[in-house]
């Protein structure tokens, strides 16, 4: 018997481990997550990891106006690739996230009126589901899920990242 709730708890603890790091995403038509930008305040602060064979930052300044602003950096080899804006707004009694890239010159890969947006699925603790990205907060860490497209392929990057304080 103690054997069997041994097991029942590290399979338990297993689930809520995986649960944490799923892509959800909003199917056509379905009307996406009630929150207010105070329940992902935990997502604010300094941040540096991993994530495309590389070294990452990011940074999420706290809520002013119902919205948070981020800036992320991507380098490889010590030569930066790309860097994004960030715009997590509160609107409509939902969260999206809208993110502009930009090349090392500054040039936008978006046009100037479009964004790559995620919109929330479910806020569960301190994990946010969107739309093919989740964030999930454990303590002094960060994980990052985002589902890419390439070709007909379609596959999960992890951004490992841990708090900085400065």
């Amino acid at each position: 018997m103690r054997n069997m709730m041994a097991i029942f708890l590290l399979l338990c603890g297993f689930q809520v481990v995986t649960h944490a790091q799923e892509v959800k995403k909003l199917e056509a038509g379905q009307a996406p997550g009630k929150a207010t930008i105070d329940q992902i305040s935990w997502l604010a602060g300094y941040w540096e990891g991993t994530g495309f064979g590389g070294n990452c930052t990011e940074l999420w300044l706290p809520a002013a106006d119902k919205a948070m602003q981020g800036i992320f950096r991507f380098v490889l080899n010590d030569t930066l690739i790309f860097t994004e804006y960030m715009h997590l707004i509160e609107e409509d009694s939902s969260l999206t996230i809208k993110l502009k890239h930009y090349g090392k010159d500054l040039e936008g890969w978006e046009e100037k009126s479009e964004w790559t947006t995620f919109k929330l699925v479910s806020i569960e603790n301190q994990t946010a589901y969107f739309s093919g990205l989740t964030y999930s907060v454990t303590g002094n860490k960060l994980l990052i899920r985002l589902t890419l497209k390439e070709g007909d392929q379609v596959y999960t990057e992890d951004f490992n990242f841990k708090r900085i304080e400065k």
